[in-house]
């Protein structure tokens, strides 16, 4: 009997086997029929919608929602479908070139305004100034256009030329500018500047095909001027390539040491590893961090913390930590999708989980500047150790070493900036253009200007004009967050980026905090001593050098 059942079992085995197999094969012809039938009937419905139905549709709009629809079911807001417009657009984002004329315009009161032109450009040597209202490309009126129609007819070859005209604020008469159009270059430096102590001071933007040369020049420019140590700031950069972020941070390391691992479904985890000599070993770094800092950018932070080769102030990131595939389609559409995740060198993954980002938010206190800073929560996150044996957290994004808060609002003063804000489109077009005159009016402005009850009145009578439901008393309880809007509008549009910044400077809590510990070290692994995150190995040599006993009398070990 025992037999028997020993050759039983094996037979029921493998008709169980058999039988399973038949099974899963049908089942794969019934999904690949149905798919095919999916496809047939959507072409069917389509098909109906034309030719049956009561009012006009256009059937590529239909096409398009179908795909979007498709995409948007994977509930990941980093997947996109990409229409051929769209897709320019994002090149142009990532690739930070294009020919053209170099001008920053959006829909202002049913004009084309210029918001800023990019220094250098075209453009900006044309003369051509914030507020100014283009009404005509190449003797075409775009009176009543939308950005994107008017940025279509600006854009061209590099080498041809356009003309536009111009309606200027204080002037009845429409001035004809022509202008060369060139390889415009999205700038990821803004500018570079070196601050007292000899800090140097890099604001980084995005991360397109220029990046690390623009840092790199930008760095050795400071050192030139006799900068001793770096803040890289990262706090507004939303990212950009992968392969820029890789060779910012190979900059910082030694060659072999892990920046970023790449885990996919289809295929072997993949590391990206420094390959170059660093260019500055010496240098102490802080990289300053925040809510705005995302993708390409965590990369870069989060390596550069796990070797220890930089301090992060600030507070979490975003943690947006995958990758995005392009697959290009028919017609010069593209599928952006996400194929992978990033990991940063100590096996922490950047992404972070939808409820933890909900949650953040929610938790989030407004700032002067108008931003949303999230207060320090460090509970429940993962422990991991950096190189040189430092705690670091992951659980998505990437945790500062040392949390620094941005001034925050009391209660009444931020109830006044939100109405303020909540106004939307109404107070920047009347904030933008109210700047406009206010610096014809004021042409030998200094940066040191106050933002006093005139200016405040003055822009409460602006905003009225335009049906803003905003009262006088409102405006001065956003106080201090709406002189800061005021006055650095008025101070990017008089002197740029760099204008913007050093009105700003002395009031941001997180740079001074930075500039303040590396005046303070002596170098880099002083610059973690003082912010109290000394890497465990170089915390016991600097109690005990070479040649010192321990305070139990035992020799060092």
């Amino acid at each position: 009997m025992t037999r028997s059942r020993g050759v039983l079992v094996p037979g029921t085995i493998a008709l169980v086997a058999v039988a399973s197999g038949s099974w899963l094969l049908q089942r794969g012809v019934e999904r690949r029929a149905n798919v095919y039938l999916d496809a047939r009937i959507f072409e069917e419905i389509v098909g109906h919608i034309r030719s049956d139905y009561v009012g006009d549709v256009d059937v590529d709009d239909l096409y398009e929602a179908a795909i979007s629809g498709v995409v948007d079911r994977l509930e990941d807001p980093n997947s996109q479908f990409l229409p051929a417009a769209r897709w320019e657009d994002e090149r142009i984002r990532t690739q930070g070139d294009y020919g053209g004329v170099g001008l920053e315009v959006e829909d202002r009161d049913g004009f084309i305004t210029v918001v800023a032109p990019i220094p250098g450009t075209p453009g900006a040597r044309a003369g051509i100034r914030p507020g100014d209202r283009i009404v005509e490309v190449d003797g075409e009126s775009v009176e009543g256009w939308v950005t994107d129609q008017a940025v279509d007819l600006l854009r061209g070859k590099p080498g041809t030329a356009v003309r536009m005209g111009i309606r200027r604020p204080g002037m009845e008469e429409v001035v004809h500018f022509d202008v060369t159009r060139a390889r415009i270059l999205v700038p990821s430096v803004p500018f570079a500047t070196l601050l007292e102590g000899g800090v140097g001071y890099v604001p980084l933007l995005v991360f397109n095909r220029t990046t690390t040369e623009e840092v790199r020049a930008a760095i050795d420019s400071l050192e030139a001027e006799g900068m001793t140590s770096l803040v890289l700031d990262l706090r507004r950069n939303r990212g950009g390539l992968l392969t820029e972020g890789v060779a910012l941070t190979d900059l910082f390391l030694d060659p072999g040491q892990d920046i970023v691992e790449i885990r996919s479904r289809s295929a072997p985890a993949e590391r990206y590893r420094a390959r170059r000599e660093q260019r500055y070993p010496d240098l102490p770094v802080a990289v300053l961090i925040a809510y705005g800092s995302a993708s390409a950018s965590e990369i870069v932070a989060g390596a550069l913390q796990d070797h220890d080769r930089a301090l992060l102030i600030g507070s979490t990131t975003y943690g947006k930590g995958s990758v995005q595939t392009l697959f290009p389609l028919a017609g010069g559409n593209v599928l952006k999708l996400t194929t992978a995740r990033w990991f940063t060198p100590a096996g922490r993954s950047i992404q972070m989980a939808a409820e933890d980002q909900r949650l953040r938010v929610e938790r989030g206190v407004l700032t002067v500047q108008g931003d949303v800073a999230e207060r320090p929560d460090l509970e429940g996150k993962p422990e991991f150790s950096s190189a040189g044996g430092r705690l670091v957290r992951g659980g998505g994004g990437i945790v500062p070493d040392l949390w620094v808060m941005p001034d925050t609002l009391a209660i009444d003063e931020r109830e006044a900036i939100r109405e303020v804000l909540g106004a939307g489109g109404v107070f920047w077009t009347a904030l933008r253009n109210w700047v406009v005159a206010y610096l014809r009016e004021n042409p030998d402005l200094e940066n040191g200007f106050e933002i006093g009850e005139a200016e405040v009145t003055s822009l409460q009578a602006a905003l009225e004009a335009r049906g803003a439901e905003l009262p006088l008393e409102t405006l001065r309880r956003a106080g201090r967050s709406l002189g800061w809007l005021i006055g650095g509008e008025i101070a990017e549009q008089a002197w740029g980026d760099r204008g913007r910044f050093e009105r700003g400077a002395a009031s941001d809590a997180q740079l001074m905090r930075a500039v303040e510990l590396l005046r303070a070290a002596r170098d880099r692994m002083h610059l973690f001593e003082l912010a109290g995150s000394l890497p465990a190995g170089l915390a016991a040599e600097s109690e005990n050098p070479p040649g010192r006993t321990s305070r139990s009398g035992a020799p060092p070990h």
